[in-house]
């Protein structure tokens, strides 16, 4: 938020093992330090047990956020190996892929939220969500920090950092704290 020295939204990628990945936004609620204190914590419980599953870690960082402001939050995996996308969020972090096809650039899937707050209330975690992959997918997970983005403004052949720092750039709100994931699947290597 402007005027504050930090965010209460911090993201995370993280490797596993070479054969997948962890991405994943929180967004502290409210704004600046006392949001960033739930978002780090969250955040290195997820570096510390990144090879669970996804609804795991939702709990895990449900119990360590407790007596915190708590968190919203998306989690998305990307399997190398199986070019799957699986994902899972609580509270209103948007993730969307994003994928080019004949009709041009469009929303393939988005992830399905429960609602609730990480370390205070939370609904029955239901089973992650699973997506197939392609080459060029894109994955944005943005926290309520950035207001509704289109496709149509995304450049799309741009590299993921230059597609965050656009949207950050033309969407962030100036009464909140802002963050935006990108990741492209540039396809199987092996």
């Amino acid at each position: 938020m402007p005027g504050e020295t930090i965010s209460g939204d911090q993201a995370v990628a993280i490797d596993i093992d070479g054969e997948a990945a962890l991405f994943g936004v929180m967004d502290g609620l409210g704004h600046g330090p006392a949001a960033a204190t739930p978002a780090l914590r969250a955040a290195e419980a997820l570096r510390r047990a990144r090879s669970e599953r996804l609804e795991v870690l939702v709990q895990l960082c449900h119990r360590v956020l407790a007596g915190t402001r708590g968190v919203a939050m998306t989690l998305a995996r990307v399997d190398f190996t199986a070019n799957t996308l699986t994902w899972t969020g609580v509270g209103n972090v948007t993730a969307n892929l994003i994928a080019r096809s004949a009709r041009g650039v469009q929303v393939r899937s988005s992830a399905r939220l429960a609602a609730g707050i990480v370390g205070y209330r939370i609904s029955e975690i239901r089973p992650a969500q699973v997506v197939p992959l392609r080459a060029g997918d894109l994955i944005v997970i943005a926290s309520d920090g950035i207001t509704q983005y289109g496709v149509e403004g995304i450049d799309f052949a741009a590299g993921a950092s230059g597609i965050a720092e656009h949207i950050l750039r033309e969407h962030a709100k100036d009464t909140d704290d802002a963050m935006v994931l990108t990741a492209r699947h540039r396809g199987a290597t092996r």
